[in-house]
């Protein structure tokens, strides 16, 4: 028993590794609670264009002496607005408008970066550096993750109207254009505060498995919202463990932990797992045979 005690309190005893452990379980937190609704609008590309956008912003904003967060949140944001200026102004496909938007920011940010290579460090910015976050970094991600959260669940009954029917969304009265900006505002703001735990490249991930694992289990947004976090957590806590005894990378555990379970909904999901729905299809194929063989199936 002491042993199992120690084994969970070790890690904990390091102010880095706890500090690392909170910073991960809010950035998780409320990057699943976004993913569901960029899974089910179809926005996932979306959450990797914001992304790589912020990472000229970081670079200017080291280059200059300002908070990273600040230049990573203004290219963020800078980076819908452009987005969604060439998607209403052009005849281009979204995927294509957000392709060259996000490819070409992040191509600025890796030039200028090389240019001022003493600036930034391009791996921590990248691949994140959770066990650097300091207690100032601790501060942010609470308040923005926290606040960021709060909104997400104030609005989610308007905000699942959006995702689902747009239309009947805006028949109803709802300012359709207004939450498309909220959600991707919030976005910019997560993919920020993530940044410090997973980096530019994990954070897609963090934005994309939670909610899509969800929707393998369920169909209701109700039910979608809280697998979707308490997959995120669970991710978080056997990552961050198994990154300390593992001696690897906290950002690319936690992320692995997230697709396992993501494999596991993926077969055995009550709603898509394949598992299930080969299941429903041997039935229904009994079922439809059954008046041939004289077999009395009751339907429930």
């Amino acid at each position: 028993m002491t042993d199992i005690l120690t084994w969970f309190t070790e890690p904990l005893s390091h102010g880095f590794m706890s500090r690392a452990l909170v910073a991960t379980l809010i950035s998780a937190s409320v990057c699943a609670l976004l993913s569901c609704w960029l899974v089910q609008i179809g926005w996932s590309l979306m959450g990797d264009a914001v992304s790589h956008a912020v990472f000229p912003g970081v670079v200017f904003a080291h280059m200059i002496g300002v908070p990273f967060a600040l230049g990573a949140f203004i290219f963020g944001a800078g980076a819908v607005g452009l987005i969604g200026a060439l998607q209403s102004r052009t005849t281009l496909k979204s995927d294509t408008t957000i392709g060259v938007v996000f490819t070409s920011l992040f191509a600025l940010g890796i030039a200028v970066n090389s240019v001022f290579p003493s600036q930034v460090d391009l791996n921590h910015i990248l691949f994140g550096n959770i066990l650097g976050v300091g207690v100032n970094d601790l501060l942010l991600v609470a308040i923005v993750g926290f606040a960021s959260g709060a909104v997400l669940l104030l609005k989610r009954r308007d905000l699942t109207l959006y995702a689902f029917d747009p239309v009947q969304a805006h028949t109803l009265g709802i300012r359709v254009r207004g939450l498309r900006i909220l959600l991707l505002l919030i976005l910019a703001l997560v993919v920020v505060i993530t940044l410090q735990t997973v980096g530019i490249i994990l954070v897609v991930a963090m934005l994309i498995i939670p909610g899509a694992t969800a929707l393998l289990v369920s169909g209701r947004m109700s039910r979608i919202l809280p697998i979707a976090v308490a997959s995120a957590l669970l991710s978080s806590m056997v990552g961050v463990y198994a990154a300390y005894y593992l001696n690897a990378s906290v950002g690319g555990v936690v992320v692995l932990t997230q697709a396992a379970l993501f494999m596991l909904a993926l077969i055995l999901g009550p709603r898509g797992g394949l598992l299930p729905n080969m299941l429903r299809s041997r039935r229904a194929a009994r079922t439809s045979r059954a008046p041939e063989s004289g077999v009395l199936v009751e339907v429930n």
